[in-house]
């Protein structure tokens, strides 16, 4: 049997990452699809519409599905039977693929990774390290898992450890109703029960790259513990009525995974960890004969629909000519498609406005009666103004509400996900709202966007203060100007009766 060499491992994680970056999963898209053609709620089928739309049009332009392109999460089980023929530790060798993917010059990856991470932060510039996790199992092979994990679902992630009576469904049920939809809804949840703290979560972690298989599990009936709990939990978080996106309706998760492993006797770990709706991960087998090859999915996998259909009653907004009397016209719910100038701004760029009015020195732009979107983009290439540009979840700038709106005079905010109850008195305090798009459709809405510059801040990379023309770009209004929100209406009207 040939050796399994650096230079195999290198070009096949390598070429993985660009891969997931423009592919969902085959069978991720057949659970969108059908979770699409089944749901009954408007606006959350709306959302769905832009995601699948989105996934196509990132297969075929073969540019990253959401801007944040993710962390390099790399699982690797080694057998011990195989022949290795390498010198330098795993790590630095799949470092070394990610630096290769992240800055590839046809599709670049936005680099999200930031070293020293309780002080500084900052970016590395090629998304290294990766989080790598190694396994020597039976066999003479190389199994691989390459994913890439965004940061609003991996932020959402939980553990504890219940007492061993307690019911893991409820815990995971009141977990996820608690979480909001910063993660992106829907999605997977991978959950890891038993073993210890580090055990637990990986379990839940790796489950989340098994095949999406929750309607044929239903369809034969369920054989152990686990698929039963698969089950429960998966229909008991449906019945919650969050929807995709957190608009309200029939679909908040597509699947649940469940690993298990012995446990001390005293202890009952449980490790919760959300995939979005931007799922993206990959294996192959090394075997000696040469790197991994991929094979993408077939058109024929895509249904065929048009999310403008949607939007043909949506209300056109001037964000040039914006006044307060209008936007205290919109209600939570309805459709707008936005043209004019914006600003982007995200935790960074929040963080250096905070210092600067606090060191009582001027700001680089005026924020009065201007919008600002919470994006980080993905850097362009070609003849585009700016790569996939969607929405970063919002709750994260929470804190600076009261600087942004009461003190600087943003008058809309735009982002993903649901405001927290002081955001949501300021902004109906100061007749403001908050607008979102669809998180997992940065392709699509960076379509929208006409002309792009850095204004501000240029250091902070992705990160950086830019001025967005945009022309007809789609987002709903989840916060009105009397504080009415859309991510508290929505659920309520779809949750199932206990």
């Amino acid at each position: 049997m040939p050796a399994i060499t650096e230079s195999h491992v290198i070009d096949s994680v390598a070429d993985a990452l660009q891969f997931i970056s423009c592919y969902h999963p085959r069978d991720f898209i057949r659970a969108m699809a059908a979770a699409w053609a089944r749901e009954q709620s408007p606006a959350a089928r709306n959302a769905m519409a832009q995601i699948l739309v989105n996934s196509r049009m990132a297969a075929l332009g073969h540019r990253p599905i959401c801007q944040d392109t993710g962390v390099a999460n790399i699982s690797v089980r080694i057998g011990v039977g195989a022949r290795i023929d390498w010198h330098r530790p795993l790590q630095e060798i799949v470092d070394d693929a990610v630096r290769r993917a992240y800055r590839s010059d046809t599709n670049p990856l936005r680099a999200s990774v930031v070293a020293d991470p309780f002080g500084r932060r900052h970016n590395t510039g090629d998304n290294a390290p990766a989080m790598l996790h190694v396994e020597m199992v039976a066999g003479d092979r190389i199994d691989i898992d390459v994913s890439a994990k965004g940061g609003g679902s991996e932020n959402k992630t939980k553990f504890a450890v219940l007492n061993p009576s307690a019911s893991v469904s409820d815990w995971v049920v009141g977990t996820v109703e608690a979480m909001g939809a910063g993660w992106c809804p829907p999605g997977i949840l991978g959950i890891g029960i038993g073993g210890s703290v580090d055990k637990a979560m990986v379990m839940a972690k790796q489950a989340l790259n098994e095949p999406i298989d929750a309607t044929a599990l239903r369809d034969r009936g369920p054989a152990t513990r686990e698929e039963e709990l698969r089950l429960e939990i998966m229909d008991r978080i449906n019945a919650l009525g969050i929807g995709a996106q957190g608009l309200g309706g029939i679909t908040t998760v597509l699947d649940v995974k469940v690993r298990s492993f012995p446990t001390h006797a005293a202890s009952l770990p449980v490790a919760l960890v959300p995939n979005c709706a931007a799922t993206r991960h990959v294996h192959f087998v090394l075997d000696g004969s040469g790197p991994a090859t991929l094979e993408p999915p077939d058109l024929s996998d895509w249904p065929e629909l048009d999310f403008r259909d949607a939007w043909k009653d949506a209300r056109h907004v001037d964000l040039d000519h914006l006044t307060r009397e209008e936007i205290a016209s919109w209600q939570p719910g309805d459709s707008l498609l936005l043209s004019g100038r914006l600003l982007t701004g995200r935790d960074a760029a929040h963080r250096r406005i905070e210092q600067l009015l606090a060191e009582g020195r001027p700001l680089p732009v005026s924020f009065r009666d201007r919008a600002i979107y919470y994006v980080g983009p993905v850097d362009p290439v070609g003849d585009e103004v700016v790569g996939p540009a969607g929405p970063t979840t919002s709750t994260r700038m929470d804190r600076y509400s009261d600087m942004m709106i009461e003190g600087l005079g943003v008058s809309v905010m735009i982002g993903k996900a649901e405001r927290g109850p002081e955001t949501i008195a300021t902004i109906a305090r100061n007749g403001a709202a908050y607008l979102i798009a669809v998180g997992g459709a940065a392709y699509l809405v960076s379509q929208a966007i006409r002309a792009a510059r850095v204004l501000a801040f240029e250091d902070l990379g992705m990160e950086a203060i830019h001025e967005f023309v945009v022309r007809d770009m789609p987002v709903t209004v989840a916060v009105d100007a009397r504080g009415g929100s859309v991510h508290v209406r929505g659920p309520r009207q779809w949750r199932m009766p206990a």
